[in-house]
């Protein structure tokens, strides 16, 4: 039996190649992976001593020969190609142990040139395991160091491998190059998508590479599977978060604890220095969304903004959470609180509550592209990410903006994009006081929030996600208490809607964007 063994990820070959000399394999190597081998003890064939050439072009190739790549690729049940094999010298390879070059870390250096990232595109690595992967009846293919103790055991029993384990490592082998060409695509298309080019944005074929981190015991409901994948080289975000206490996290704990932690991390643009925000999430919506220069008074806040929704939700901060609040949160049930971090006399406190998952995350890149599923296939779009001022925003009723209501409306046309459309928002003095969402009418969506702002509507400021088709919606703000509106305009009875905002003796701003979130 042969063994070619050729990994970046050397990470237990030592221990598997000794079981595999064990068993009486010749181990045949190049480069790095043969020197570590052979330093350890073992007896390693050169890979230029069985092609019987050398590496050439800096070691551009070394693998990429045919006494390799037909002892890969040879089927051992076929007559033809055993005695073609013969005749050609090509002795079988039985197994391959291979992981590629470290592109993601290569690409992850802002300073890295065009030069080193290509000089770290694996060519003869993929190559192998493919072929290796194409023949796994013949050939046993092994790309994760978690499979060696498995096959060892297997190959050392004598039993062999049996060929469902060979499939299974086989499609794990393509997997794995599928998802490292996915990322250099990624890379050199990148350049592209930065501007308007949209075939560069959305090429004929798109793949997305991701790394599974956590199984949760369901999906949705108990009888859907779920799984947890992370992009290749992001190190922030939910599914990167560090859990420093609690129960395990299911899957919809990651769904409504990413609303919670992009929700208390959208408002930077409107933070003072020192200010802090804290949003509470109950099924993907903030149903609570506060700024203040009070960390604990944000949180108090935010919980004002409904109570009632906010038993069982989950906690997102933008800042370090303090000891001062995380008492003021003492009481109220939780499943996820997340934050940049805890002083230690917070985590403290936090962790008296037996089943409350505390999270510490870090920022995260904005996705170039989002996708969601759908019958036959997907959709795919860039994020809702644009960058507006309150500044340039028009005023089309008579009365023009106080300071303050113009800063209430900033934090509720932001507010606003975090709600699932159709999306109304109350606000007053930086703080969520009523939310519509999710309703196939824009009215209820008003009614609705006006409803849940109670008496803490009256001089209000309300934000649509979408413009007003009839003036309805704006009779139902002012008979709640809003004393200005902000939306986006551009409705075929835009001149009704202004006509009824100046009759009740509103102020309203058009922006000119619209902020859906389905």
């Amino acid at each position: 039996m042969k063994a070619l063994l050729s990994a970046y990820d050397r990470t237990g070959l030592v221990d598997f190649a000794r079981v595999l000399a064990a068993a009486g394999t010749e181990l045949i190597s190049t480069g790095g992976t043969a020197n570590e081998l052979r330093n350890a003890g073992l007896t390693i064939t050169e890979v230029a001593d069985v092609t019987g050439s050398p590496e050439i072009l800096d070691g551009r190739v070394k693998t990429l020969h045919p006494r390799i790549h037909g002892g890969l690729l040879g089927k051992r049940s076929n007559p033809g190609h055993v005695a073609e094999m013969k005749e050609q010298g090509i002795e079988g390879i039985d197994v391959v142990v291979n992981n590629l070059y470290p592109f993601q870390q290569t690409i992850a250096n802002p300073d890295v040139t065009i030069d080193e990232a290509l000089e770290n595109i694996d060519i003869g690595g993929p190559a192998m395991t493919r072929a290796a992967a194409k023949n796994f009846p013949d050939v046993i293919i092994v790309v994760d160091p978690a499979d060696y103790a498995r096959v060892g055991e297997m190959i050392s029993s004598g039993a062999g491998v049996p060929m469902a384990e060979r499939r299974r490592l086989s499609a794990k082998a393509f997997q794995h190059v599928a998802a490292y060409d996915t990322l250099i695509s990624a890379y050199l298309r990148e350049p592209e998508t930065n501007g308007e080019n949209k075939l560069a944005l959305f090429p004929e074929e798109i793949t997305f590479g991701w790394t599974r981190v956590a199984i949760p015991r369901y999906g949705e409901n108990p009888h859907q599977a779920g799984g947890i994948y992370a992009t290749p080289g992001e190190k922030g975000g939910i599914v990167n978060a560090k859990k420093l206490h609690g129960i395990d996290m299911s899957y919809l704990n990651y769904f409504d604890a990413d609303a919670a932690w992009v929700s208390a991390n959208s408002f930077d643009s409107l933070l003072a220095s020192g200010q802090h925000c804290v949003s509470i999430v109950k099924h993907a919506n903030p149903c609570g969304l506060a700024i203040d220069d009070s960390q604990a008074e944000a949180y108090r806040k935010a919980l004002a903004g409904d109570p009632i929704s906010a038993f069982g939700g989950i906690v997102g901060f933008s800042s370090i959470v303090t000891a001062e609040t995380a008492d003021a949160m003492r009481g109220l049930l939780l499943d996820v609180i997340v934050a940049p971090g805890y002083e230690p006399e917070a985590l403290e406190i936090f962790k008296k509550r037996k089943r409350t998952r505390v999270l510490q995350a870090e920022p995260s890149a904005t996705p170039l592209l989002t996708v969601r599923n759908v019958t036959g296939g997907a959709l795919i779009q860039q994020p809702d990410a644009i960058v507006e001022a309150a500044s340039t925003w028009k005023v089309v009723t008579e009365k023009t903006p106080t300071e303050q209501q113009l800063a209430d409306m900033a934090f509720a046309w932001k507010a606003c994009q975090l709600v699932h459309s159709n999306a109304i928002v109350f606000a007053k003095d930086s703080m969520l006081t009523g939310m519509g969402a999710g309703q196939p009418n824009r009215a209820i969506s008003v009614y609705l929030a006006g409803r849940a702002a109670g008496e803490n509507a009256h001089g209000c400021v309300m934000a649509s996600d979408a413009f007003f088709p009839f003036p309805d919606g704006i009779e139902t703000a002012a008979a709640a208490g809003a004393v200005a509106i902000v939306q986006p305009g551009g409705s075929v009875k835009d001149a009704e809607v202004i006509e009824a905002a100046d009759r009740l003796g509103l102020v309203m701003l058009f922006t000119g964007t619209r902020h859906f979130y389905h």
